[in-house]
């Protein structure tokens, strides 16, 4: 069996993989002051609450984008199954062809996102990531990395709306029934989940246009299932699209 660990902003997601079965995924959230000791406790707590025995874990791989918390995680893993994770980064095989300016600039995740896209789905193929940021990449026909867009994510959207402003409320995700709000929560849902939905399909129109072509387009990401639904075009979600990309990646990096 394969660890996975994906450390976001928000959250760290692990899952084990037995061959290209994903047995489970388990989510905690991302706090840098933690030490290693403290996510070998808990890891070593979800995978009993799973059933997996540490000894049959036989290899890890992790993707960060929290560089202060990957020292204590790898060290966590290695504490645990006496074996030296992976991580995502220079060096590592990921089997894209990256073709944006600097290829040392792309985020972990971005890197796992986009080999899971390239490996699972029909290309050419848009993978958006609807997590703290929200990350829109294209991958050509030959499943080359073109580039894409980052932009604040809907988490960061409903925060920034409450902390920013004197009167304006903190409210849940849920959509409103209409676009036009007849009330400050609605107007504030309607305003960052429909506006979210259609910023999605304006940035795939435009990606198609510019790739000359019609293409698929796979969502994850902790907002997928509250924006996707709103969208004007078809999307395939796929929750676990990162972890599928570090199985992949591990794959070919032993």
């Amino acid at each position: 069996m394969i660890l996975t660990i994906d450390v976001g902003n928000t959250n760290i997601v692990f899952g084990v993989f037995e061959g290209e079965t994903l047995l489970f995924e388990s989510r905690m959230d991302t706090n840098a002051a933690r030490m290693a000791d403290q996510y070998a406790i808990h890891l070593c707590d979800v995978l009993r609450l799973y059933g997996v025995e540490l000894g049959g874990i036989a290899g890890a791989i992790i993707a960060s984008v929290v560089p202060p918390v990957t020292r204590n995680i790898a060290a966590a893993v290695e504490r645990l199954t006496g074996k030296k994770p992976l991580v995502v980064g220079p060096g590592l095989k990921s089997g894209l062809n990256i073709k944006i300016d600097n290829p040392v600039e792309l985020g972990a995740d971005l890197v796992c996102g986009a080999t899971a896209a390239k490996t699972l789905y029909n290309l050419p193929c848009i993978a958006v990531d609807l997590g703290t940021v929200t990350k829109v990449m294209a991958l050509d026909s030959s499943g080359g990395l073109m580039g894409g867009v980052l932009a604040p994510g809907v988490g960061i959207g409903f925060k920034t709306m409450s902390e920013a402003t004197a009167l304006l409320p903190l409210v849940g995700t849920a959509a409103p029934g209409k676009a036009i709000g007849t009330n400050t929560t609605d107007c504030i849902r309607g305003g960052i989940i429909y506006g979210a939905a259609s910023m999605l399909d304006g940035l795939i129109e435009r990606f198609e246009s510019e790739l000359g072509e019609e293409c698929t387009v796979v969502a994850t990401g902790g907002f997928a299932e509250v924006i996707v639904p709103h969208c004007k075009r078809e999307f395939v979600v796929d929750k676990s699209l990162v972890s599928r990309g570090l199985r992949a990646i591990y794959e070919r990096n032993v």
